[in-house]
């Protein structure tokens, strides 16, 4: 054994539910980590990220975003779509000659 240990790593479900527990305020830092079994500084690192972007989420920035994202996957799709005809295409001209 090389005694490296490998970090545990959480589900994003799972870092929401303790994040939120610690912005309710209902229970310190310290208790919430004592309930999940996770380091104190993760929930308070947890704490601070969930704060920092949830603003995001009721902007306008994060529509116009997710907006922006729709049109190059339409676009894209488009292009895979084209780029299939014309494969086919080439394979049949191929076969002919």
């Amino acid at each position: 054994m090389t005694g490296i240990m490998k970090r545990k790593q959480y589900e994003a479900a799972f870092k929401a539910k303790v994040a939120l527990e610690a912005v309710k305020g209902e229970k310190t830092i310290a208790q919430a980590a004592s309930e999940y079994g996770v380091h104190p500084n993760l929930v308070r690192k947890w704490k601070e990220h969930l704060l920092r972007v949830l603003p995001e989420l009721f902007s306008d920035r994060r529509k116009r975003q997710e907006g922006e994202r729709e049109e190059l996957e339409a676009e894209l799709f488009r292009q895979i779509g084209q780029l299939r005809v014309e494969n086919e295409w080439l394979k049949k001209n191929q076969r002919l000659q």
